[in-house]
């Protein structure tokens, strides 16, 4: 769906992105993450034509990126950008007109988005007298209206409680299997791990990492099993330092140059093994520690 090749970016003095390059699959979401000031709201932008990059190529569906291709796209920018005075209909109509949808066709679409999203009562409602999480459902129904091939939402859970959020992320994933390609950046890790099929990770203008969510989290592991044991049929080393909970003994261990069923053997010797699972990092764990790795650097 979008191929991204060597792409930089400067403003005076700073280096906003430096020979970053992405794939882009279609039919997927793909979790663009980096702390604050790494350089995805540049890449965002130039996704979006908004600024140029200084040198490299974007490529939707195989074709360099064209002025034409914005209709292509829904953009969910992190700074909303909703006219305060404006009624929610007449806001919504403005929008989907100028994505290129016929004064008809938006209202269809509106219509339904109105009634999918529960909210058809406020149609007459001006922006500045909605609840934050009313507007926010206003703005994702603007962004999505002219049924983009490419959506790309920057911290779409902002201002949602965990009812609302939900109906949002239950809309994103529909609109996956239907083919839309998501790109989805934030910084809610938990997120990431529930929605993205795939992530890239931008650092001081540099990306440092990309995979699948399991491809990512893989080649972070430990290789450090989580293990309990009861019924003891002898002591167990004392370096193991186990604390008994749950009826067992529980502890870590490193595979120490093992296969995992090389240890889950070597285990069984000593009694019931109760649990045997590896530690697998978490996103959010990967992103700290990236982060921190980083400034360290």
């Amino acid at each position: 769906m979008l191929q991204i090749d060597q792409i930089n970016k400067s403003y005076e003095n700073h280096r906003a992105l430096t020979d970053v390059s992405l794939f882009v699959p279609k039919g997927v979401i793909f979790g663009l993450l980096g702390p604050n000031g790494a350089g995805k709201t540049t890449l965002i932008r130039i996704i979006n034509q908004i600024i140029e990059q200084d040198s490299g190529t974007v490529q939707l569906d195989g074709r360099k990126l064209s002025p034409d291709d914005i209709r292509k796209i829904g953009y969910l920018p992190e700074e909303r950008g909703l006219y305060k005075k404006m009624k929610v209909w007449d806001q919504l109509v403005y929008f989907s007109r100028l994505k290129g949808l016929s004064e008809n066709d938006a209202k269809i679409q509106i219509k339904s988005w109105l009634e999918k999203l529960e909210i058809g009562s406020w149609r007459d409602k001006k922006i500045e007298d909605l609840s934050k999480g009313m507007a926010q459902k206003i703005q994702f129904i603007s962004t999505v209206v002219h049924q983009p091939s490419l959506l790309i939402l920057d911290e779409p859970f902002s201002g949602f409680d965990p009812v609302n959020a939900e109906i949002i992320k239950n809309e994103i994933l529909e609109l996956r299997d239907k083919g839309t390609t998501v790109i989805l950046s934030t910084h809610r890790m938990e997120s990431v791990e529930l929605l993205c099929d795939q992530v890239a990770m931008i650092n001081r203008s540099r990306k440092i990492l990309d995979g699948t969510i399991r491809e990512v989290k893989m080649s972070f592991r430990p290789e450090v099993f989580q293990v309990a044991i009861s019924d003891l049929k002898k002591d167990l080393p004392q370096e193991w330092i186990p604390k008994f909970a749950n009826d067992a003994w529980e502890f870590t261990l490193p595979l120490s140059g093992k296969t995992p069923n090389q240890l889950l053997s070597e285990l069984m010797d000593f009694g019931e093994v109760n649990l045997f699972r590896e530690q697998i990092p978490s996103m959010e764990e990967i992103f700290i520690h990236q982060v921190k790795a980083a400034q360290n650097g």
